[in-house]
């Protein structure tokens, strides 16, 4: 694999590779959630992808990245929840064994989800030392190839054919938000769209509880002592560094939201959109209505990253 970071170009590539494995998802519009907004939304429904995430095509593009050899070998993640589904799945797809960290108290349904694409689960304790840890010991005994959740390459670019789809069929927008968590959507969300528009301005909607991107940026330093208390499950990664470096080469800025904004925007997608998607791509919609002057009267592309939610654990 190789260290440098993607750029456009490896976007593209991503899109032909996974073209025969990912589902080409819908963008939805919303009259409605349009004159609330005071902007023209553009929703990308990544809860349509396989596994019900935009973590397939990363880990998709990341399987069908490797020669013969090596994917024999198998693949190893940590992952509390759709990326671990997804490298199970993809893995699955090409006949080749994966192995996925899981910390303890991971999501139950994210869990049964893993093991029904037929991965080995390892459980370890709740921290990113101790998954990490773990992944490196899978690694060492088996061979597998590592594939991080989200600095990985291979897997941001794959992330970044979410936006390409969605500019496609759109047309011209003047800004794409995403959730951002690791960084691997965002960063690849800034690829896909300054590949086809320099112009084009990248959000990613954190929540307040596990703000460390926000504060990275701000402080000029990746900050990583931080323990997030947020409902969205999927955000509560620390952000990596080869993130944060594209990032700022592309002038991501970070808006925060509450969960409570959080709540009250995943309730409108569900009421107006009349779609199931979990608390962590409603940031993005959050993002919009706390910041009507920053978004009013603008084309705005929002990927919704999933929609894997928990029904015996509903935030209301």
């Amino acid at each position: 694999m190789t260290s440098l970071p993607p750029d456009y170009d490896d976007v593209l590539a991503a899109a032909a590779r996974i073209a025969p494995h990912a589902h080409r998802t819908p963008v939805l519009r919303s009259r409605s959630l349009d004159a609330l907004a005071g902007a023209t939304l553009h929703f990308k429904c990544e809860n349509f992808q396989r596994v019900g995430a935009f973590k397939f095509r990363g880990a998709c593009n990341a399987v069908w990245s490797l020669d013969a050899a090596t994917a024999a070998r198998g693949v190893v993640t940590h992952s509390s929840g759709n990326h671990g589904a997804a490298l199970a799945l993809a893995a699955r797809d090409r006949g080749i064994p994966a192995h996925v960290v899981v910390p303890e108290g991971a999501v139950r349904s994210k869990l049964a989800a893993i093991e029904a694409y037929g991965a080995v689960l390892h459980a370890c304790a709740p921290t990113i030392a101790a998954r990490e840890a773990m992944a490196a010991r899978v690694h060492a005994d088996t061979g597998a190839s590592f594939v991080h959740p989200y600095t990985d390459p291979r897997v941001i670019a794959g992330q970044g054919t979410a936006a390409l789809e969605l500019l496609a069929e759109a047309g011209p927008l003047d800004l794409l938000i995403t959730p951002v968590g690791g960084g691997g959507l965002v960063c690849g969300t800034a690829l896909a769209a300054h590949g086809r528009d320099p112009a084009i301005d990248v959000h990613g909607a954190e929540p307040e509880g596990a703000a460390e991107t926000f504060q990275s940026l701000r402080q000029g330093v990746r900050i990583t002592d931080f323990t997030p208390d947020t409902i969205c499950d999927g955000l509560r990664g620390t952000v990596g560094q080869v993130n944060l470096d594209l990032m700022r080469a592309h002038r991501v800025q970070v808006q925060l939201v509450s969960d409570a904004e959080t709540v009250a925007a995943l309730r409108l997608v569900w009421e107006r959109l009349k779609i199931l998607v979990e608390p962590s791509c409603a940031t993005v919609l959050a993002a919009v209505l706390r910041n009507p002057e920053a978004y009013a009267g603008r084309r705005i592309g929002l990927i919704l990253s999933g929609g894997n939610v928990d029904l015996s654990a509903l935030p209301w």
